[in-house]
């Protein structure tokens, strides 16, 4: 999934993207709201994980627009107040869910894991298709009962192919979703990933090019 994680506290956004990145999502950060806005604008997250006290703009003032501009976005608030006035306040605004500071990462990576679900057409918690088998949770692939190991990257593509369910994924829809925004469209980076993936499933090949438009797993 695509995540944008919004707290102004730096080694704090840093260890959230960090604990985030290595459950395969791609992770985008901003540490003010601002900041949070000029992204929302240009790219479509899945989840966006925001810390309520922003400077520049507030977290409240971000969910409101976020809420307005991309309807299909999820909102995890973070709060370090933890009155039941202000976690009312925080999903009176349109917020998903709120997790109060401090809090451990994994927890907020299920939640993140939840509303992620919530944010696309509802599908099998464990995804089939063409003899693969795919567990979100677990991170788990397995190719007509073989077990598959795959890279963090690879795992993140075939998932995308995966919840498309035969239809064709771009390489463009693939980048925003399993790349963050430093990614570089123009260096190959989803054919080569494509190609591994392919060696890794192993024969029959399972995943389709179809030229010009992406990829499909038939």
């Amino acid at each position: 999934m695509r995540v944008l994680v919004v707290e102004d506290e730096r080694m704090l956004a840093g260890a959230i993207a960090e604990w985030l990145r290595d459950e395969t999502h791609a992770v985008d950060l901003a540490h003010d709201g601002e900041a949070a806005l000029e992204r929302i604008a240009v790219n479509d997250y899945d989840v966006v994980v925001l810390d309520r006290d922003l400077p520049r703009v507030h977290g409240d003032d971000v969910c409101r627009e976020l809420v307005a501009s991309r309807p299909d976005a999820r909102v995890l608030m973070l709060t370090a107040a933890a009155q039941l006035d202000d976690r009312v306040t925080g999903l009176s605004l349109g917020a998903d869910d709120y997790l109060t500071k401090p809090f451990a990462f994994p927890e907020l990576a299920a939640r993140v894991l939840a509303l992620g679900r919530r944010s696309r057409p509802a599908v099998p918690p464990v995804l089939r298709r063409a003899g693969i088998t795919l567990d979100p949770a677990r991170r788990e692939v397995f190719r007509d009962g073989r077990f598959v190991p795959l890279s963090k990257k690879e795992f993140a593509v075939l998932t995308e192919l995966m919840r498309a369910d035969g239809a064709v994924v771009s390489a463009e829809q693939l980048l925003e979703k399993a790349w963050d925004e430093h990614a570089d469209p123009f260096t190959g980076a989803v054919r080569l990933t494509i190609l591994k993936l392919r060696r890794k499933l192993g024969e029959p090949q399972v995943v389709e090019t179809v030229p010009g438009v992406g990829y499909r797993v038939a």
